[in-house]
């Protein structure tokens, strides 16, 4: 309904009433209660008059379509009423940093919109959208190499970034194939991604602009020339091949500016207005131990067999600072071959590998996700193909004192500190 189009996109969430019996007329039934100010609030909405203008709109293309006078369908269809949700961001998020702060459910929507099916369920132009804004994103996280955690779960893949000082955290669902269960409202879903694809767009604006780079994203390498669209044909944005090479996640982007030395200088630290020496040094650490965690995988270069998924390994390895390529038959933007002597690591997920090359390591999955998340390079002999793994430890459980820690953890945090994980 269009009350509820608007509660959803003005971000007006129902009330449950201390008296609920009272409230609902001495009536049992289940109903929705919203507060009658957040009601009055909606009137003052100018979107109203564009909903309304559209539902006339969808009634008298129907009866055309019914009398079947296709002039006036085509009439019509040209001067289809459309809105924008602009102003209903700017008034939901004064501040950029507002919109960081309620950006993960934004980013889960899209992300799981991304990868719908394209049946009558969904409009499909949602669809791409919703994968051309994270792809967008997810090169952003590799450009500022922000991502701090990262999660395999049932649901999906959680991931936790730090952008510009804030945690962000979204879910991803695995790349399988699957049906959409009929219990689901997809209207209410579509409102809600209609939403969050116009914040989202805000967003990646402003990220990309904070690297200096360019927005919609270019890959780098392509000639100026090419970037630039002759008269009277598509955008490169607008091809299909782009957003591939884009989603492949191996090419790095192009900047506004070409970053100059100058951006490389080491920044004197100064300490806060009453922080004692130790409070800087453990601050200084702490930064140390951030450069190095962003640095992780600088000088490995690893390679994907078919079996493993390819874009969160992709990505995550990308993330810090690593090398990676895949077969060119799987995907576009491989930059090597198997064949490649430099590979130091090769992503596996068979019981056994026919022929090895001597000279690098073959490793199951799970040894990329459990090293973001220990901060290091964990032992390999754990993680070689056939061998039973270790844990999945979950990066995002913090112990307290007097907390039960498994003795996964407690080997970990021993490695950690550079103990032998026996002591």
């Amino acid at each position: 309904s269009l009350t509820r189009r608007l509660c959803i996109l003005k971000g007006i969430y129902p009330h449950e009433p201390k008296h609920k019996k009272k409230v609902n007329k001495g009536s049992t039934a289940a109903r929705t209660f919203y507060l009658l100010k957040d009601i009055k609030f909606l009137l003052h909405e100018p979107i109203v008059n564009k909903f309304r203008e559209y539902k006339i709109f969808v009634r008298k293309l129907r009866k055309a379509y019914g009398k079947s006078e296709w002039g006036t369908v085509e009439r019509l269809k040209d001067n289809k009423p459309s809105y924008k949700l602009d102003h209903i961001v700017k008034e939901r998020y004064p501040t950029f940093v507002d919109a960081l702060r309620d950006l993960d459910d934004a980013l889960s929507m899209c992300f799981l919109f991304s990868t719908f099916p394209r049946t009558g369920k969904c409009h499909v132009q949602t669809i791409q959208l919703c994968r051309r804004l994270a792809v967008e994103f997810l090169n952003y996280i590799i450009a500022s190499r922000s991502l701090r955690k990262v999660f395999l779960s049932i649901k999906g893949i959680y991931y936790q970034a730090e952008v510009l000082g804030q945690p962000v955290t979204w879910i991803t669902p695995y790349a399988f194939a699957h049906d959409h269960p009929t219990d689901v409202d997809y209207r209410v879903m579509a409102t809600f991604t209609e939403f969050y694809t116009t914040l989202l767009g805000f967003v990646n604006f402003r990220l990309y602009h904070s690297l200096n780079l360019h927005y919609p994203p270019k890959i780098d390498g392509q000639a100026e020339a090419e970037l630039k669209p002759a008269e009277g044909k598509e955008y490169a944005m607008d091809s299909e091949s782009y957003l591939e090479k884009l989603s492949a996640l191996s090419a790095s982007l192009v900047r506004v500016v070409a970053p100059t030395q100058e951006d490389d200088v080491e920044m004197d630290v100064f300490p806060v207005e009453g922080e004692t020496a130790e409070q800087v040094d453990a601050r200084k650490k702490e930064q140390e131990a951030l450069e190095k965690h962003k640095k992780l995988f600088e000088g490995l270069r690893f390679f994907l067999n078919r079996e493993v998924p390819r874009e969160p390994l992709a990505f995550i390895i990308r993330c810090f600072g690593g090398q990676v390529s895949w077969d060119k038959s799987l995907c576009i933007g491989a930059t090597y071959d198997v064949s490649d002597p430099s590979i130091t690591h090769q992503i596996v997920d068979r019981p056994r590998v026919e022929q090895q090359v001597i000279g690098r390591y073959y490793l199951q999955p799970q040894w990329v996700f459990d090293s973001v998340n220990a901060k290091l390079c964990l032992p390999v002999a754990d993680y070689f193909p056939g061998v039973l793994l270790p844990p999945h430890l979950s990066p995002f459980v913090t112990e307290q004192e007097g907390d039960y820690i498994p003795p996964e953890k407690l080997k970990l945090l021993a490695m950690q500190q550079g103990e032998e994980p026996g002591d």
